[in-house]
């Protein structure tokens, strides 16, 4: 699942508190990533491995690397997309979703009024929304449907054990 909920310990109250990180999934690893652009620059270096010692391979070479830095810029990019962080104790809850070139923006409330939702009318399936009676915030809209079931399921039970 790209989400992880961490637990803290209770503090001298005895206060419950969570903390939830969301983020889209990403179907390629650091270490696939690594893979992927040594085996690009492997294929592109063999060919031009015919051509060492004359003036052809200085004509293909800059195009070779460009290839390379096309892919692995367009891979790092793909690693900065957007990505939201929930603490949950029983005096706040507090999201703050974070996007690329955007600055954060951030959601608290008392969790005592918040409720979890799931739409069916919403711009995806299973829209999962955070609602405290006057503001609605949406919460992984990059996942995919069963996920934001799965986090809904997840969601409740942290909510209902907060207002303990």
């Amino acid at each position: 699942m790209p989400y992880t909920w961490h637990d803290a310990a209770p503090d001298d109250s005895g206060a419950v508190c969570f903390r939830l990180e969301i983020w889209p999934h990403r179907s390629l690893s650091r270490k696939g990533f690594v893979w992927v652009i040594g085996l690009t620059t492997a294929g592109l270096a063999l060919p031009l491995l015919a051509v060492v010692g004359s003036t052809a391979l200085w004509g293909l070479l800059p195009f070779a690397a460009l290839v390379v830095w096309a892919l692995w810029h367009a891979i790092q990019r793909s690693y900065g997309t957007a990505h939201e962080v929930m603490w949950l104790d029983q005096n706040r809850l507090t999201l703050i979703r974070s996007d690329p070139g955007q600055p954060d923006r951030v959601w608290q409330t008392n969790p005592y009024w918040v409720r979890a939702t799931l739409r069916q009318n919403g711009p995806v399936k299973d829209y999962l929304v955070l609602t405290d009676g006057k503001r609605e915030v949406e919460l992984g809209a990059f996942l995919a449907p069963e996920e934001r079931q799965a986090l809904h399921d997840d969601l409740d039970r942290r909510l209902a054990a907060a207002r303990r």
